[in-house]
């Protein structure tokens, strides 16, 4: 029950926190915190990572619905067991976040992100977080080290 209310308490962390980026700042508009390593933006992401697909909202809208749907359904199958908490962790983390974001982009029709940082290389200073990304990377991470045992 745990991995359900904490997929839950992401999605709900993440609503939050979107929908006061999404009335509190512009497009754009920047906010350096923490001396300049994190910055506070606006950006609707109407593509997966790196504006990918952006130019074919529906079929991402498609393949986000479905890798929800195939990973509910992993999730759903190895709770019933029990039998390995670190994978069902890293599940519930990539469900939560995914969740938050399959939201915005069926009712927004893009994902608000709102952080990035402030690092020399300039390509990854550009690219725009919200909190259910680094839940989804981090339940990756967590699906990829657990999956492995038995």
């Amino acid at each position: 029950m745990i991995y359900i209310i904490g997929a839950a308490a992401i999605f709900i962390l993440d609503y939050f926190i979107k929908g006061n980026a999404d009335k509190k700042r512009k497009i754009g508009e920047e906010q350096e915190v923490l001396g300049g390593k994190v910055i506070l933006t606006k950006y609707h992401n109407k593509g997966a990572a790196l504006n990918f697909l952006a130019k074919r909202p529906g079929i991402l809208t498609l393949i986000h619905t479905g890798l929800w749907g195939f990973l509910a359904g992993i999730f759903a199958v190895l709770f019933g067991k029990k039998e390995n908490p670190g994978l069902l962790a890293g599940l519930a983390l990539i469900l939560g976040g995914g969740a938050s974001n399959l939201f915005d982009r069926i009712k927004r029709g893009h994902v608000i992100d709102y952080v990035s940082f402030g690092v020399k290389w300039k390509k990854f200073r550009n690219i725009v977080f919200n909190v259910s990304d680094f839940f989804i990377f981090l339940g990756a991470a967590l699906a990829v080290i657990f999956g492995r045992r038995k």
